[in-house]
């Protein structure tokens, strides 16, 4: 009896140890900001890359120097880039600042948006489960099929002829 007493102890010391600490390894998402305060993160989307760096402020967005309204003048654009505030209801509470180089416009707002989100995650990882179930985090992949040889574009043929 004593025998098992003693392999009991020893089977409480071993799980209250850090034996449990390496099997229940799940992964902890700290906050990363720089000496200014601010979050910063790459955003991707077709051929579109953007820097972006968010810090607390009045909800103010520069894009490439300009104003968002400015640089992205098609509502739907900049509808685009406030979904992941609206997600995650911070609207109004960050300051963007935005570096977008590649691609059009519409991948241009949806890089700025990935990288919106990627940034907001970082600065406070509590938004990171909202952002996930909205989808934000996940680099959208698709891109433009590239043309082949014998094609007149990535599928379309040229038109047949009999004769």
């Amino acid at each position: 009896m004593a025998d098992e007493i003693k392999s009991l102890d020893e089977l409480n010391a071993a799980v209250s140890g850090s034996d449990l600490a390496v099997a229940n390894d799940a992964p902890v998402h700290e906050q990363v900001r720089d000496e200014l305060g601010r979050s910063y993160a790459t955003g991707k989307r077709k051929d579109a890359v953007a820097r972006v760096w968010i810090k607390p402020g009045s909800g103010k967005v520069t894009v490439n120097g300009k104003d968002q309204s400015e640089y992205f003048a098609r509502p739907v654009l900049r509808l685009i880039l406030r979904q992941p505030f609206q997600v995650t209801n911070v609207e109004g509470q960050f300051d963007v600042v935005a570096t977008v180089k590649g691609g059009g416009l519409s991948g241009q707002a949806g890089a700025v948006k990935h990288g919106v989100s990627k940034a907001l995650q970082l600065y406070d990882p509590s938004l990171r489960g909202a952002l996930k179930a909205a989808g934000f985090l996940t680099r959208d992949s698709r891109v433009v099929e590239r043309k082949k040889y014998g094609k007149a574009k990535a599928r379309k043929s040229f038109q047949f002829s009999k004769r």
